[in-house]
């Protein structure tokens, strides 16, 4: 970290820098953006990526690169899966929020992405107001019912 504290600053106090070149002893580590520069991935109806945007959710860097996608009739499946895995391997985004809808539409893609192991980003299935959800069909649900069998039989659904 560099420490600085001269009159080029719009501070009164010292403000801590990160350096952009991690040290030579953390070469072999993946390094992480903060969490002030992680990003949410959602692709879904028109309604879902609204309420996410309206909740702050959505950016476009200056390329014009969005991290939303808003579906509909018209969206082909190949435009869904492009966004999903240009989503699944940017190292700003931390969580992708896809309606279960959509990933009904591309479940290879999304099941081989979840097979993979990787945790970041995460994938959440999420609702949307024209399907009802279906946990058995959600990759997390079925986690959760792997580690605890009575879990879904609790909210009254067969495994």
């Amino acid at each position: 970290r560099v420490r600085i504290h001269n009159s080029f600053t719009p501070f009164p106090f010292p403000v801590l820098f990160e350096h952009s070149n991690p040290p030579q002893g953390n070469m072999g580590k993946k390094k992480f953006l903060n969490q002030a520069e992680m990003k949410i991935g959602v692709i879904g109806d028109e309604e879902t990526v609204a309420g996410m945007l309206l909740a702050g959710v959505g950016h476009v860097d200056g390329q014009g690169k969005k991290n939303f996608l808003i579906v509909d009739s018209k969206t082909h499946q190949r435009q869904i899966e492009d966004t999903f895995n240009d989503l699944t391997t940017r190292k700003d985004i931390a969580m992708v929020f896809i309606t279960q809808g959509c990933a009904e539409t591309i479940r290879m893609t999304v099941d081989h992405y979840n097979d993979s192991g990787k945790v970041v980003p995460t994938i959440l299935e999420i609702p949307s107001k024209e399907q009802p959800y279906d946990p058995r069909k959600d990759a997390v649900m079925q986690r959760v019912a792997f580690f605890m069998p009575t879990a879904l039989a609790a909210m009254g659904l067969e495994v």
